[in-house]
């Protein structure tokens, strides 16, 4: 058990560092399919307005790049990418493992409800072209929360190197 203590720190702060990026990705990866199914619809009826439709689209999707950032700041600061990884310790490995998890878990439920909210926007767009915007609105409404969580992220990994 002593040997798993002293040489799973790396190993968890992995797994926290890939499970920011897995699960904000997926998030978005749903949540932009599901406005990309309504948006679809929508463009087979109306093609002008496919620009539109596009932007209610990748709006989700943003969530996933918030992981990746996280992603790359945890492995940059366990020094994976300069090829100065460090032996952590069980607890270190915890601390990055922690931090990481918020934009993990707010991404993926974020980026899933600003699907739904997206494609919502998409009917918005299809019966009051004129109001598209207030859609979008509506989307980045839910885009705050994934900012948030990205915040706590940061400001946890930035405390771990301090």
């Amino acid at each position: 058990m002593e040997f798993l203590f002293a040489h799973s720190g790396l190993a968890i702060g992995l797994l926290g560092a890939g499970l920011a990026a897995c699960l904000a990705g997926a998030g978005s990866g749903v949540g932009t399919g599901i406005a990309g199914e309504a948006g679809a619809g929508l463009v087979t009826e109306d093609p002008g307005k496919f620009g539109k439709v596009m932007i209610l689209q990748v709006i989700p999707g943003t969530q996933g790049l918030y992981g990746l950032v996280v992603f790359f700041v945890a492995v940059m600061q366990m020094g994976l990418l300069d090829g100065t990884a460090m032996d952590l310790s069980f607890v270190q490995g915890c601390r990055y493992f922690a931090a990481c998890l918020p934009i993990g878990i707010g991404g993926l439920v974020s980026a899933v409800a600003q699907g739904k909210v997206a494609a919502a926007s998409v009917n918005l767009l299809a019966k009051n072209p004129d109001h598209w915007a207030k859609g979008m609105i509506l989307c980045i409404t839910v885009e705050f929360y994934a900012i948030l969580s990205l915040l706590a992220s940061m400001i946890m990994l930035l405390q771990i190197s301090a």
